[in-house]
């Protein structure tokens, strides 16, 4: 006997991708994800291909992959697509010691994020009927 399967995280006509242990501040990732909120994952995808920082390449990457899934194995369509959730959490952190003057030391703390990047499926025809 195995345990019972368990439910979908995102609904029918949502896709998701995670990365995690993405090593920057969750500060400085989520600056970057807030740039794609709400947003069509095309337009989503040339904001984050111009933009300057160096987390855009890895959010671009996770959104290539929810767009993947949403395409291959739930069989939604591509130009109707939405980024519903860009979501950044904490990760670990790594404490390094950095030797100062008088025999003391310095904290050094390299922190890790882990993001969560849901699309949605979302119609013009439902778009009308909700307007």
């Amino acid at each position: 006997m195995s345990k019972p399967k368990s439910p979908r995280p995102v609904a029918d006509n949502e896709a998701m991708a995670l990365a995690r242990n993405i090593r920057t501040s969750p500060r400085k990732l989520n600056l970057v994800a807030g740039l794609i909120r709400g947003k069509k994952v095309q337009n989503a995808l040339d904001i984050l291909s111009f933009n300057n920082r160096r987390m855009a390449g890895e959010v671009r990457k996770v959104l290539q992959s929810a767009i993947a899934n949403a395409e291959n194995n739930h069989q939604l369509n591509v130009d109707d697509l939405w980024v519903k959730e860009a979501s950044v959490g904490t990760g670990l952190v790594m404490k390094r010691f950095h030797a100062r003057a008088k025999g003391r030391g310095a904290k050094i703390l390299k922190p890790f994020a882990h993001l969560r990047v849901v699309v949605q499926e979302h119609n013009m025809a439902d778009q009308g009927e909700q307007g």
